[in-house]
C-alpha cells in the first residue's frame, strides 16, 4: 500500500492541518504516539493546526468534552507553546482546535464543513489511525480538497498490521474478546482470513446458543457471572495459540481491572507473549492490560486502535486510508 508521506518538501513554511486521536482521557499515549510527526512539523517550521473530537457530544458544545484542557499535553510533548482557539487558527505556531464533533458537520461528513476545515491550512496529514475507520468530515473529506499525507505512526501502523494479512506465517490466529456488540461482526468478517477466532470477554453471550462457524470460531465458555472466562476455555485457548504462527490480540477476556476477574486475561495474555509467533494487539483495554502484565515488551506491535485495527485486517483498509489514496 504506497501510502502518501510526510516529507520536508511538503510543508516546511506550509500550515498544515493535522488530525490526531484526542478522545483520551488521564492515559494520553495516544497523543504521545504522534510526537514523530507533531516534531518534524515544528522543525520544518509549520504552522500547525491541530484538530480531533472527543466523546459523543452529537453536534452540541458539551463543555465538559472540550480539548482545552489537553493544551498541556500537547505543549509537553513538543517543547513549544499551544494555543487554543475554538475554530480559527492562533497567532502561534501551533493551534488546538475545539472539538470537531460540537458541528454536526463532522460526523455528518457534510461537505461545506470539510471545506471550511480545508480553508485552514495549505496541506492536511492524517495522524489518527484510530479513528479512521469513521468515514467523517475531518477523516475522508478534508482530503478531497487539501494535498495530503499519512503521519508517521499511520504509516507504521499500516505496515505492521499488513503483515498479518499479507502472506503471514500461519496459522492465523485472532483472540476478539471486550463488551462490544458490533465485535461479534468483526469476529465473522475475520473468519474468512483467519485460521482461528477465539471469542471471549461478554461476546460469547451475543452468538446466543448457535455457533455460526464451528470449524473458525472457538467460543469461550463465561463464569457463572459472566465477568471472566472459564479455566477450561483459557486451556482450549491457550491450546490454539500455541500452534500459532501470527496471533492478534484484540480485547480483554474478562473484567480484567478487578483481581478476581482477571484470570482468564492473564493466563491467555501470557501464553500469547511466550509464543515465537509474529504478535500484534490493539486497543484501550488490552494495552492497559498488557502494561499492567508486564508484557508490551514481547510484542511486535501494540496499534493505537481497537476497533480500526479489526476493521482493516477484515477489509485491508479503512475509509481514512481510501481518502489519503485517492
Amino acid at each position: 500500500m504506497n501510502l502518501p508521506k510526510l516529507s520536508e518538501e511538503k510543508v516546511k513554511g506550509k500550515s498544515v492541518l493535522l488530525r490526531l486521536d484526542l478522545d483520551v482521557g488521564v492515559d494520553t499515549s495516544r497523543i504521545e504516539s504522534a510526537k514523530e510527526t507533531l516534531n518534524f512539523l515544528v522543525e520544518n517550521s509549520a504552522k500547525t493546526i491541530i484538530i480531533g473530537h472527543k466523546g459523543r457530544p452529537e453536534g452540541k458544545v458539551v463543555t465538559e468534552l472540550s480539548l482545552e484542557p489537553l493544551v498541556k499535553a500537547i505543549e509537553g510533548l513538543v517543547g513549544q507553546e499551544v494555543t487554543f482557539s475554538p475554530k480559527t487558527p492562533g497567532e502561534g505556531k501551533i493551534t488546538l482546535l475545539e472539538n470537531l464533533r460540537f458541528e454536526k458537520g463532522e460526523e455528518g461528513n457534510d461537505e461545506n464543513f470539510a471545506r471550511e476545515l480545508a480553508s485552514l491550512a495549505d496541506f492536511y496529514v492524517n495522524e489518527a489511525f484510530a479513528v479512521s475507520h469513521r468515514p467523517h468530515a475531518s477523516i475522508v473529506g478534508v482530503p478531497r480538497f487539501l494535498p495530503h499525507a499519512a503521519g508517521f505512526r499511520f504509516t507504521q501502523e499500516v505496515e505492521n498490521l499488513s503483515k498479518v494479512i499479507e502472506n503471514p506465517k500461519r496459522p492465523v490466529v485472532v483472540l476478539v474478546s471486550g463488551i462490544k456488540e458490533d465485535k461479534v461482526d468483526m469476529a465473522k468478517a475475520l473468519a474468512g482470513k483467519a485460521d482461528k477466532i477465539l471469542v471471549g470477554g461478554k461476546l460469547p453471550k451475543y452468538f446466543g446458543d448457535t455457533n455460526p462457524n464451528p470449524e473458525k470460531l472457538m467460543l469461550a465458555d463465561l463464569t457463572f457471572d459472566g465477568f471472566d472466562i472459564t479455566l477450561n476455555s483459557a486451556g482450549r485457548f491457550e491450546a490454539e495459540i500455541a500452534k500459532a504462527g501470527t496471533i492478534v490480540l484484540a480485547g480483554v477476556l474478562g473484567k480484567y481491572e478487578e483481581e478476581g476477574y482477571r484470570q482468564g486475561t492473564k493466563e491467555v495474555f501470557r501464553a500469547v507473549s511466550q509464543t515465537s509467533a509474529y504478535k500484534v494487539a490493539g486497543g484501550g483495554d488490552t494495552e492497559a492490560a498488557l502494561t499492567m502484565l508486564g508484557l508490551t515488551s514481547k510484542f511486535d506491535w501494540i496499534s493505537v486502535g481497537g476497533g480500526a485495527m479489526l476493521e482493516f485486517l477484515s477489509k485491508g483498509t479503512l475509509p481514512g486510508i481510501d481518502a489519503l489514496l485517492e
